[in-house]
């Protein structure tokens, strides 16, 4: 088969592309920066010729023309993750939450999750006709296969990267080449609260570990106190700019890695555009799909695997809630239970959950006596491991509810220690030691 043939003939514009996708179907598009951007855009000016289409995304970075009030009523939003311009399409009922595990997606696309059309953003072909799904292959590859109608955007500038990211000429229905810069994410530099953070979480990390972070001024700060050690590896659901700094030092190689030994692995990144540069045409970074990256079994074959994971409360229980301010969706699960399990899971392994103390500019304490009512557990006190806050370490595996409950007042903000003690007291019926 002439594959260079076949390629021009599934050429093809934005708004005669979307004439594939029919009132009553559903969608499912890339994620976060490999978000199709030239298709929502086609879809948002053209809104008003379709009704009932449901679109099933997770997050897209920048601006999102799908989420206009124009395409109220046209399109309606399903997602298991929300971001902060997501939040307003589900509080406007324009669009749902799911709770699922990251890892459950692919499995769910097809049954749970209809795929109709599968819109994704890639790399053009190689020399055989091959794309690459860049910087996103999560749940790429089981929509590509499930969905009846397949549109990519064939982007100049998307990475070209290895691992399991091939789609073939052959697979596509319609080919949009573009080229258009990726959507960054600009993040927080840590502060000297994250910073004290990242330095009690390195102390749990031995030489030769294999990490799993997520993204923000926590992972970044762990990542700038991690560099006296040696032979450090990535097995993660993402990761971000700062592995960057260590990678080029050599400090993380995964030379020392029991799966995957000497490569990066992950299922998408985001970040600036450095990282992108740095992961195309690396073949020292390999991407798979979620249910395999964020497998627990998969995770528990690295010795040694850190895990280290955020929230936002928790309580004197340790039942850590990461999804929700109270009843308010913020967020979703992703990979976060999956990895605590695995590092469980696995020789040596770690599983730690850090936070600052505080939140709302020192008003409210993250550790609560009760979780705010209405708030989601994200992950049980079954599974907890460690709490870390910039006033220290709790170890919450094996220990007591009043144990727990001791530890973790420790690491609490001092202002609110008090309060704490009086839940303790109350519940135990004796004095708190972490006061005296």
């Amino acid at each position: 088969m002439n594959w260079k043939n076949e390629y021009r003939k599934k050429v093809s514009k934005p708004e005669v592309a979307i004439k594939a996708i029919h009132d009553g179907q559903c969608v499912v598009m890339g994620h976060a920066a490999a978000a199709p951007r030239l298709i929502q855009q086609a879809l948002a000016d053209h809104c008003e010729d379709y009704n009932d289409v449901l679109i099933y995304h997770m997050t897209t970075l920048g601006n999102n023309p799908c989420y206009t009030p124009r395409c109220f009523g046209h399109f309606r939003h399903v997602s298991n993750f929300l971001s902060a311009n997501s939040h307003d399409v589900v509080e406007r009922r324009e669009g749902d939450f799911f709770p699922a595990y990251f890892k459950d997606v692919p499995a769910m696309i097809g049954t749970d999750i209809p795929c109709d059309v599968a819109v994704f953003q890639t790399t053009p072909p190689n020399a055989e006709g091959y794309c690459s799904l860049g910087v996103s292959c999560d749940y790429a590859q089981a929509a590509i296969h499930a969905a009846k109608t397949v549109i990519i955007e064939t982007n100049e500038m998307m990475p070209f990267t290895y691992g399991d990211t091939l789609i073939h000429v052959s697979q596509v229905a319609h080919i949009i080449p573009c080229a258009y810069h990726l959507q960054e994410l600009q993040l927080p530099k840590p502060g000297e609260v994250e910073l004290s953070i990242g330095r009690n979480c390195a102390t749990l990390v031995a030489d030769g570990s294999t990490l799993q972070l997520g993204i923000g001024a926590i992972p970044d700060a762990v990542l700038l106190s991690l560099s006296d050690k040696n032979d450090l590896g990535i097995h993660s659901e993402m990761f971000s700019n700062g592995v960057i700094n260590l990678i080029k030092k050599g400090i993380i190689n995964g030379s020392r890695k029991t799966l995957h030994r000497g490569k990066v692995v992950v299922t998408f990144i985001m970040g600036s555009r450095e990282l992108y540069e740095f992961v195309d045409e690396n073949p020292n970074v390999e991407f798979y799909p979620v249910d395999y990256v964020n497998n627990p079994l998969v995770i528990a074959k690295n010795d040694r695997m850190v895990s280290i994971n955020s929230c936002l409360e928790v309580d004197l229980q340790g039942q850590v809630a990461s999804e929700t301010i109270g009843k308010r969706q913020y967020s979703g699960i992703g990979g976060q239970v999956d990895f605590i399990r695995g590092a469980s899971l696995a020789r040596e392994g770690k599983a730690i959950i850090a936070m600052p103390s505080t939140a709302a500019g020192g008003k409210i304490s993250r550790i609560k006596p009760f979780l705010t009512e209405g708030a989601a557990v994200s992950t049980s006190r079954n599974d907890v491991d460690y709490i870390v806050t910039e006033y220290g370490i709790a170890r919450l595996k094996g220990r007591t509810l009043q144990h727990r409950a001791e530890d973790l007042i420790r690491i609490a903000h001092p202002s609110f220690r008090p309060l704490l003690a009086e839940e303790y007291e109350h519940r135990f019926h004796s004095p708190c030691p972490s006061l005296s």
